[in-house]
């Protein structure tokens, strides 16, 4: 099924689909062939169950709770769910969410939740990396200055979906494609053949890119436009009093690179210094750079108009510090999860001291391009100076569980 422009594909098109195939999908499947020998949750017994513990006494995990029983039940009761060698489906996780939510509405005390998970939940561990650790990254949505109408004090724009944006379900083709995420493509106006979509490079070189794809907002700064790429979704100060939400709607199909990553490779920022604050500090120093850094990633995301949110993957809105994103290839959507991370001091707010251990109770409602693998996660820091400054120097390895009711407990 094509969702743009109702295109239908003739046999020479077919055969480049294939090749795109090949190129977009081949990782994919060298992924899934890895994660077979190891899986990415490992069933512990309840002996092995971590202590569950709460740092923020449940604040806002309700909500939470709600938004994944908001995704489970507008779905098929039966889809599946998979963890490890157990498969449950939607029906048995929305029923686990309502007892979980009930019995934290009794305030238990921590000895009496840890004997409820012990006596009637599963706990699944991620597999994480060689030493069973995941690496916690942050993800928060900022507010950047920008307006409705270009000017040449703000003359980037945040696009909108393009007009000629192809998402391609490959499962409509055959059934061996099931389970892969969809190809996005355009049409080649001059042979009429199906290729991948623009680049970042290609996309901000091309003048009349508005025409195509009408901009949501216009901003100050192209460094503020590509971190909330970044982030997938934001708030623009309009300068009137109004923020103007928006939110990821759709993106080129091109593989994420971490522009990061690039400025450790070229030596122009130190793996210890790294932060997303550190990132923005060089560009804003480095302005005749900012193209070579910023193509370096060829993703490149495009936006709508909210007037709530913001919202993850699943289409529900994301809590602060209770929704997680995760490689959504890998682990169960929607699910109940653990972490035990390190977050900051409010009251101390310093990239140079030490984390506090944390351990919280969180949802998987979101994914992202750089969250790949059984060995990543990215945390909801919410708004705000704190959320910035969480998200922008968090990186710290820890542990990641999911929990579901034992289907002969309920």
């Amino acid at each position: 099924m094509i969702t743009a422009n109702k295109t239908v594909l003739n046999h020479k098109q077919l055969i480049w689909l294939m090749i795109i195939l090949c190129i977009f999908c081949g990782c994919t499947s060298a992924v899934r062939e890895e994660n077979k020998e190891t899986g990415p949750l490992k069933k512990l017994n309840p002996g092995e169950y971590p202590l569950f513990i709460d740092h923020m006494d449940y604040q806002g995990l309700l909500d939470s709770i709600d938004n994944s029983l908001t995704y489970f039940r507008k779905i098929p009761a039966q889809r599946p769910y998979t963890y490890e060698n157990d498969i449950y489906p939607a029906s048995h996780m929305i029923k686990s969410l309502e007892i979980f939510k009930a019995f934290l509405e009794k305030g238990p005390s921590p000895s009496d939740l840890n004997e409820l998970i012990k006596t009637r939940f599963f706990v699944y561990e991620a597999a994480g990396n060689e030493k069973n650790e995941v690496l916690f990254t942050g993800y928060f949505e900022p507010a950047y200055e920008g307006r409705l109408k270009k000017s040449n004090e703000f003359p980037f724009p945040l696009f909108s979906k393009p007009d000629d944006l192809l998402e391609i379900d490959l499962s409509s083709f055959s059934d061996q494609y099931k389970g892969h995420k969809r190809l996005t493509a355009r049409v080649n106006e001059a042979t009429n053949e199906v290729i991948p979509y623009y680049s970042r490079k290609e996309i901000t070189a091309i003048k009349d890119f508005h025409t195509r794809a009408e901009p949501v907002a216009w901003l100050k700064s192209r460094v503020d436009g590509f971190f909330l790429e970044i982030q997938g979704s934001g708030r623009v100060d309009l300068g009137n009093g109004d923020l103007l939400r928006v939110q990821y709607t759709a993106a080129n199909g091109r593989a994420y690179s971490s522009v990061g990553k690039y400025l450790i490779d070229q030596k122009e920022i130190s793996k210890e210094n790294m932060s997303m604050q550190a990132i923005r500090q060089w560009l804003e120093a480095h302005p005749e750079r900012v193209d070579e850094v910023l193509n370096y990633n060829q993703s490149y995301v495009f936006f709508r108009k909210e007037t709530d949110g913001p919202y993850g993957s699943l289409g529900v809105k994301v809590t602060a510090f209770r929704s997680v994103a995760t490689d959504s290839r890998l682990f169960p959507k929607g699910a109940l999860c653990f972490i035990q991370a390190r977050l900051p001091d409010k009251k101390a707010m310093d990239p140079q001291k030490e984390w506090e251990k944390a351990s919280l109770f969180v949802l998987n409602q979101d994914t992202g391009g750089a969250i790949k693998g059984p060995a990543r996660a990215d945390l909801f820091c919410g708004n705000g100076e704190y959320a910035e400054f969480t998200s922008g120097y968090m990186k710290h390895y820890g542990r990641l569980f999911f929990l579901v009711l034992n289907p002969g407990k309920e």
